[in-house]
């Protein structure tokens, strides 16, 4: 059997009971909108912070915040929010969300000093993390069959162009908005599309149907979000010396993470809900291994666009705008390759992310030669080409990879599953934020800017391997499997967790 046909049964039927929404593929937009403009808060502000520091009187440290802090609180929120989503109405959850998000980003951009900014910052990852997983669970209520492949392709193009094309968007809002204070409109531009999608989202959006066990599992919340704090607390840090000062939080982290494991299995013996059931890792095909495909690719991914904007900027001199028109070309080379990834996912299966990584690596490691060698009135232009082909395997990457990962999942659990996804991610992409610029002012204490980048991306580059490490352990699997018995291998459909689904 083939990984098409996997799909198809797995899939390829709805559910009894089902019936399609007229308004999903409306609905879908919204969604991904606000998705959008979340997720492109991650990198937009990168190109900001020295104008952020210029018009606030702020130190490197404090203005470090102004992007750490909002991802440190995206990524606690995740879990439990999905879980919220699951138990109560995501619909609900996520206009609330989105409205909050509105309301902080004009705190954001109307903040007097920098300490009301990182705190408004706080507030805005929070309410991201709380829309983020009602995305995914959305889709997977909304859609069904081929139709919730397709869905989720466009959700997976929506992670990764909006983390590509941030640089170019601060860019191009601090250019059009000159002065120390033009920082501020790269958050006053989240306001009217934001209110737009309220609105809309109100009249478009489905009631989640309650299962009628609404318990919240409060002490997996504390636990879950002391392990995960532990963890990226000092990899938030990292810029003041906090790897160095803080490593002990991550045994802590892993020890802490390690109860919230053994407590999560408790609640399945005893039939409770759990917070995350540890059954998704488990006996829902993909997930495990698509988590820890997107884990690993974050890592490097993340990491790469600070470094290039410091390259950029203050090695070569580029405008906030220039340098991330420089990269663009992956950017477009991510929207291309999702287009085409989302109608071969259920065809190509894991075949199709372990090619995507293999371009990715072949696109970044051929920038990292071309900026480190070639002259530096044509490197820029030279590099283009081989950005475009690492954005196509990016594109290949990320979307495929969140299709085969949650496509399986119940909906009674698709948010905290979407959520356990992202968190994840967010861990990777805190790893790869604070590892690659560290390494990349390492280097660069000798002054010479292009060994800095080179080594910076030879760095994630290590990530991505691993990344293709994994991906291609289960493509062989997978081959091995329908080899021997000329079937594919038994899956989510006979799993005591989907015997529950609805």
């Amino acid at each position: 059997m083939t990984a098409s046909a996997a799909g198809d049964r797995n899939q390829g039927a709805p559910e009894a009971g089902y019936e399609p929404d007229p308004r999903r593929w409306r609905a879908l937009w919204v969604t991904l909108v606000a998705g959008f403009m979340s997720l492109l808060d991650v990198s937009i502000v990168v190109v900001a912070l020295p104008s952020v520091q210029r018009g606030l009187d702020a130190s490197p440290a404090q203005v470090q915040w102004v992007v750490s802090g909002y991802a440190l609180a995206f990524a606690l929120a995740l879990v439990t929010a999905g879980r919220l989503g699951d138990a109560l109405d995501r619909r609900r959850i996520f206009l609330l969300a989105l409205s909050c998000f509105v309301l902080f980003s004009v705190a954001c951009g109307a903040a007097p000093g920098i300490t009301l900014l990182v705190v408004a910052r706080l507030a805005q990852g929070l309410a991201a993390g709380f829309m983020a997983p009602q995305n995914s669970a959305l889709i997977q209520q909304m859609f069904r069959g081929a139709e919730r492949g397709r869905a989720f392709g466009f959700f997976g193009a929506t992670v990764g162009v909006s983390s590509a094309v941030g640089p170019l968007a601060g860019g191009m809002i601090l250019a059009l908005a000159s002065g120390d204070q033009g920082w501020r409109w790269i958050f006053y531009v989240n306001v009217p599309i934001g209110i737009l999608a309220v609105l809309l989202g109100r009249r478009l959006l489905p009631r989640t149907r309650r299962s009628g066990r609404q318990h919240v599992d409060l002490p997996g919340v504390l636990l879950l979000g002391a392990g995960v704090l532990a963890l990226m607390f000092p990899l938030v840090q990292a810029g003041s010396g906090g790897l160095g000062r803080l490593w002990w939080m991550f045994p802590a982290g892993a020890a802490i993470l390690f109860g919230f494991t053994r407590w999560q299995r408790r609640l399945v013996e005893r039939d409770s809900p759990p917070l995350l059931d540890p059954r998704l890792f488990t006996t829902v095909r993909g997930y495990a291994v698509g988590a820890g495909v997107g884990t690993l690719y974050f890592i490097g991914f993340s990491g790469v666009w600070l470094v290039f904007a410091l390259f950029y900027q203050d090695g070569l001199g580029f405008s906030p705008l220039r340098s991330g028109l420089a990269v663009t070309p992956f950017a477009l080379g991510s929207a291309c390759g999702a287009a085409v990834a989302g109608r071969l996912v259920d065809r190509l299966g894991r075949m199709l992310t372990v090619g995507g990584l293999t371009a990715v690596i072949a696109g970044l490691g051929g920038t990292a030669l071309l900026l480190r060698f070639a002259p530096l009135d044509i490197a820029p232009w030279a590099a283009a080409p081989v950005l475009f082909l690492g954005g196509v395997g990016s594109g290949c990457v990320i979307s495929p990879n969140i299709t085969m990962t949650l496509r399986d999942v119940p909906v009674r659990m698709a948010g905290a599953a979407g959520g356990a996804l992202q968190t994840g991610q967010r861990l990777g992409a805190a790893v790869g934020t604070a590892a690659l610029p560290g390494l990349f002012y390492l280097v660069l204490d000798g002054g010479d800017y292009r060994s800095a980048l080179a080594t910076a991306l030879g760095a994630a580059l290590l990530g991505m391997l691993a990344s293709l490490a994994l991906a291609t352990s289960d493509w062989r699997r997978d081959r091995r499997t329908r080899q021997q018995h000329g079937k594919c291998p038994e899956d989510v459909a006979n799993s005591p967790i989907h015997a529950r689904q609805n």
